[in-house]
């Protein structure tokens, strides 16, 4: 089993359970995580600008729309500007009087082949996140055989996750 086709069922497992995939590069050209929504209908594609936090919260106000948003971040170094809304908002939002409603956060943890584009894009903070999180709970995909069940996981379960994929595993062949 190879790791991108794991990430690719558990992208279609989201897909078929009418997830909306929201952030950069989602319905145009621009990062790896491109060609695992290029088949998904339009009204499952948010396009956004650049707007870290903004797409955090945007995302929390779709899930109590009761939409199932997948907020994407194609480099966990920049998913860091959304902890705000992450880590205030969303992992609270339960205790806050919400009814737990899911956010699901895909973080890719930047390749450093076949170009090494420096340390401020390649960096996991999954250990970060999950010391910061108190209700959500953070899956670091390291091997194929964790992907589909952990894509599994989080939909059928309550609450938010943040799903952490590692782009330089996509070009492997285990």
């Amino acid at each position: 089993m190879k790791y991108i086709d794991e990430i690719q069922r558990g992208m279609d497992l989201l897909s078929s359970a009418g997830a909306v995939f929201v952030g950069q590069a989602v319905r145009y050209k621009g990062t790896s995580i491109t060609n695992q929504v290029k088949n998904y209908p339009d009204d499952q594609l948010i396009e956004l600008p650049v707007a870290e936090e903004f797409q955090m919260g945007f995302c929390l106000g779709m899930a109590i729309g009761g939409k199932l948003p997948v907020s994407i971040y194609p480099r966990a170094n920049f998913a860091i500007l959304a902890c705000n809304q992450l880590v205030n908002h969303i992992d609270k939002w339960h205790t806050m009087g919400g009814r737990n409603e899911k956010v699901i956060v895909k973080i890719a943890v930047g390749s450093s082949y076949p170009l090494d584009p420096g340390e401020q894009h390649k960096a996991n903070y999954a250990e970060a996140f999950r010391s910061m999180c108190t209700s959500v709970e953070v899956h670091d995909l390291l091997y194929p055989h964790q992907i589909y069940p952990a894509y599994q996981q989080v939909l059928e379960s309550e609450g938010s996750h943040i799903l952490i994929e590692h782009a330089d595993l996509y070009r492997l062949e285990v």
